[in-house]
């Protein structure tokens, strides 16, 4: 039954997320905390669990990734997507979104692309082609890309939530749903990008603009390119130690045999409490946390390395080596946009993920009646929730860690929250994101726009077809392999 006291604190959690988007980057995690805080000492609610698993390994993989940047190792893959792009101008609107897609699958975050938009935006100008065809698709691509990440937030706390709620995944197979699907809905984006508003020597207020002199030189004046940039053979071995570092992580996940086991001892389901020999009672889960077997409570067995622990001793591993053999500075690394990022990431997760599992924890009960029946008939409909959440929070591995043990709870199958997966990605609806916002100004000509009346934006149409196209085609993936 819902309550007055339900509905009020779900105002407060959704203020606490709106509050938190006006302001963006750390303030999205440290308002989020204050909602939690209202929660926990005004109502008197159970805290939920924080998602330190997820956390652990975004700080990983971001240490990892901005050593790697601060070695040069992210110029020279700047530098091959531009070589790439400028061997093909005519179709710029379709290979600057898949270059942009890789590029963060590769990485593990969307950050990485801001020195390939003013290349991008060059190329198309050079070329006679509306900026915004391309520049606005590639955008999108560039988070697009975050679900297909075998080291983002997003993928890895979806495998880590689903193998504990029964559904056996591995990151290997989370992929090749999510990569078919998302480059689908991303070639359907570009073809509708493609003669997307009027050709820039028949669009009259592109026209007007160049007939100014001084606004002709800036917006033809200057060559945005990586390619006169020398790249020293360190900053190539620290992409091939990067590059390993994933082959290992990818092999290991479709692997887990090889990886090593280590015993355990566990508590007997329906076990009833152990009385020890003073009297004092303990239960079945306690004396397996203790390492303690008792006869009918407990049993030995054994549990294999968790992918979790997997990624981050890789990641770690892979970043001191680079540090050692390719001349990167910890110091400089620290000043990267990648690892700034990664750590406004983390904090936007714990707060947000931690508020959200305190409210939804203390009142699943409730939600499992309101909504179950929806869920039973239409499971699918899970997707415009997570849509939704994720205008809401920016950030695809908040609404994982943050929505989808809820989804579990009301019995939604894996294979359907698999299916859905690329559904996570919802905040280019309000062009706030930090990639729409360089876009427009990476710009010179003045085509890719945010919009007079705020959702009438460039990037609204390219993001909604990509993300719907790649939802229908995850999930007709996902219901025939598994």
């Amino acid at each position: 039954m819902i309550t007055f006291s339900m509905i009020l604190q779900l105002i407060i959690v959704l203020g606490a997320l709106w509050v938190g988007s006006r302001y963006g980057s750390l303030a999205l995690g440290a308002i989020s905390g204050i909602g939690l805080a209202i929660l926990v000492f005004g109502f008197g609610l159970k805290p939920g669990t924080p998602p330190t698993d997820v956390i652990y390994i975004i700080i990983a993989a971001v240490t990892c990734a901005g050593i790697m940047q601060a070695s040069g190792g992210m110029d020279w893959l700047i530098q091959i997507a531009e070589k790439m792009l400028r061997k093909h101008p005519d179709h710029i609107t379709f290979f600057a979104p898949l270059t942009t897609f890789f590029l963060t699958v590769l990485v593990g975050t969307g950050h990485v692309v801001y020195t390939l938009m003013p290349i991008i935006c060059d190329i198309a100008l050079k070329k006679g082609i509306r900026p915004e065809r391309p520049c606005g698709v590639a955008s999108i691509a560039s988070q697009v890309g975050i679900t297909c990440s075998p080291i983002a937030a997003a993928v890895v706390a979806f495998v880590t939530i689903s193998n504990a709620n029964h559904f056996d995944i591995t990151i290997p197979r989370v992929l090749m749903v999510s990569i078919p699907a998302c480059v689908c809905g991303l070639m359907c984006a570009a073809a509708a990008s493609y003669h997307r508003g009027l050709d820039l020597d028949k669009d009259p207020e592109f026209q007007k603009k160049i007939a100014d002199p001084v606004q002709r030189e800036y917006i033809y004046g200057s060559s945005a390119t990586t390619l006169d940039k020398q790249i020293p053979q360190s900053a190539k071995n620290a992409v091939f130690i990067f590059l390993g570092a994933l082959a290992v992580i990818v092999v290991l996940a479709a692997l887990p045999e090889i990886l090593p086991s280590y015993p355990t001892i566990k508590a007997i389901k329906g076990a009833e409490d152990f009385v020890m020999a003073d009297g004092t009672k303990i239960t079945a889960a306690a004396l397996a946390k203790a390492g303690v077997v008792a006869e009918g409570f407990t049993e030995k067995g054994t549990a294999g390395l968790k992918m979790n622990l997997v990624i981050q001793i890789v990641m770690i591993s892979a970043a001191a080596l680079m540090i050692i053999f390719c001349k990167a500075t910890p110091k400089k690394a620290v000043a990267g946009p990648v690892w700034q990022s990664g750590m406004v990431a983390v904090v936007a997760i714990y707060g947000i993920a931690w508020m959200a599992d305190t409210y939804f924890s203390n009142y699943m009960a409730e939600i499992q009646v309101m909504l179950e029946d929806i869920v039973k008939a239409y499971p699918w409909s899970i997707a415009i929730v997570f849509f939704l959440v994720s205008v809401l929070i920016n950030s695809q591995g908040a609404v994982v860690v943050s929505m989808l043990p809820l989804a579990y709870k009301l019995g939604i199958p894996g294979p359907v929250l698999l299916g859905v997966l690329p559904a996570v990605y919802g905040y280019f609806f309000i062009p706030n994101y930090p990639s729409d916002i360089a876009t427009v100004n990476f710009d010179r000509s003045g085509t890719t726009v945010i919009g007079k009346y705020l959702l009438n934006h460039s990037f609204m149409m390219p993001g909604l077809i990509s993300v719907f196209v790649s939802t229908l085609v995850a999930y007709a993936l996902s219901m025939i392999f598994y």
